[in-house]
């Protein structure tokens, strides 16, 4: 009977390398080619093509191309640093991270989808995983809160970033895009008989400053994060 696969690449056992190939080379190019073409544009012949080696010898080192996608994953959370939040207060370290880590997400446009659906027990989101929890634990979360807590300011996080990511690729030109929100506004207020509360404070125009309205919606949600704390108003 052949041996079943591991169903991640993380629970199997890493190859001695090689001198022209390992799991780290295989990481950094995977993100080159997803930065370029994205997730529908990475194969392993374009992988191998990209590296110089030939396709098969990709398979010594990972058994699909799901591996890959999992490698690139964790290889792009390398970036979220987390020098500094040692020390700070809990919501200025989870605050630094996550904004660390939506700078990641621009950067790396098919990262927020590829989160939905990969494992992300790589050493690096291992890493992040570990911090984040070791803040909110340390505050008195704990259990279903705890967990709750984490997907929320997650969620937001990634949710934020992807369709920022969307809206840039498809709204290029600022001036445009000012005009499209312009417009948008005078509908509203145009229909201010149907829809009085969107015309009155729907703000579209002034909402085009995507990392102060970011940063508003998670100071909002530290906020609530912050009532639920044991000691809410002390921590």
């Amino acid at each position: 009977m052949a041996e079943e696969r591991p169903p991640a690449i993380w629970f199997a056992e890493q190859r001695p390398r090689k001198p022209r190939l390992s799991r780290e080379r295989i990481a950094r190019a995977a993100v080159a080619v997803l930065d370029a073409d994205g997730a529908s544009g990475l194969s392993m012949r374009r992988l191998a093509a990209r590296l110089d080696v030939s396709a098969m010898s990709l398979y010594e080192y990972v058994g699909s191309k799901e591996d890959v996608l999992d490698l690139a994953v964790d290889e792009a959370f390398a970036g979220v640093e987390l020098d500094g939040i040692d020390g700070v207060p809990w919501r200025e370290a989870l605050a630094q991270q996550l904004v660390r880590a939506r700078d990641v997400m621009k950067q790396h446009p098919w990262l927020p989808a590829l989160m939905s659906t990969r494992p992300l027990l790589g050493p690096n989101s291992l890493a992040l995983s570990e911090r984040f929890y070791a803040v909110l634990t340390a505050v008195g979360l704990e259990g279903h809160r705890l967990t709750a807590v984490i997907g929320a300011l997650t969620y937001y996080v990634q949710g934020w970033a992807a369709t920022e990511n969307f809206w840039r690729a498809v709204h290029r030109d600022p001036a445009r895009e000012a005009q499209l929100r312009r417009w948008t506004q005078q509908h509203l207020e145009s229909r201010r008989e149907d829809y009085p509360t969107l015309a009155q404070h729907a703000d579209v125009v002034g909402t085009d400053d995507f990392d102060a309205s970011f940063e508003l919606g998670l100071a909002t949600i530290l906020d609530g994060v912050e009532a639920q704390l044991p000691d809410a108003g002390t921590a």
